[in-house]
């Protein structure tokens, strides 16, 4: 069964012909030339400068009045620590009697080397995080606020990963 195949875990939870045809993709060998010709060459944002701009760019569009990011950077730990593609931190320090809080964007830096679009779910992902802290209804709609395509750049995101993971 396609749905229990260890290959696909970051597919797990797409339904069963969606598995299939992304399967039979990833036995093809033919993953990464088909979201290369659909998305393009690889991003040029390769420092934490650059990604930090890209972030500001982003939020200073949709969520002006959000918390303020003090650090925006790539981690390569994020990826094998966590399984994770992204994540936001608060950093929370008492500085003459008050507190401060500081926020980050850690993106894994496996997605150095995507395409823009992929990049740029992963980041309206966790801006998204600075409004809406669990993956509800709202978090999503404020995903696809930023990022109309958000669920289809997730998908290939993840089919991405797999190709990835198990090119020879």
């Amino acid at each position: 069964m396609v749905r229990s195949d260890p290959l696909l875990h970051y597919l797990a939870g797409y339904p069963p012909d969606l598995l299939a045809s992304a399967a039979s993709l990833l036995q093809q060998g033919i993953v990464l030339d088909t979201l290369s010709r659909r998305y393009g060459p690889p991003h040029e944002l390769r420092t934490d400068g650059a990604l930090y701009g890209y972030v500001m760019q982003i939020r200073g569009r949709y969520l002006r009045s959000a918390d303020p990011l003090s650090r925006v950077a790539y981690d390569n730990r994020l990826h094998v620590v966590r399984n994770a593609l992204g994540m936001h931190t608060t950093v929370s320090r008492v500085q003459g009697g008050r507190l401060k809080a500081k926020r980050e964007i850690r993106v894994a830096g496996l997605f150095r080397q995507v395409p823009e679009p992929l990049l740029r779910m992963i980041v309206v992902h966790e801006l998204a995080h600075l409004k809406e802290r669990s993956h509800d209804k709202a978090f999503y709609a404020l995903c696809r606020h930023m990022e109309p395509a958000y669920h289809q750049l997730e998908f290939d995101a993840r089919l991405w990963l797999t190709a990835i993971e198990h090119r020879p």
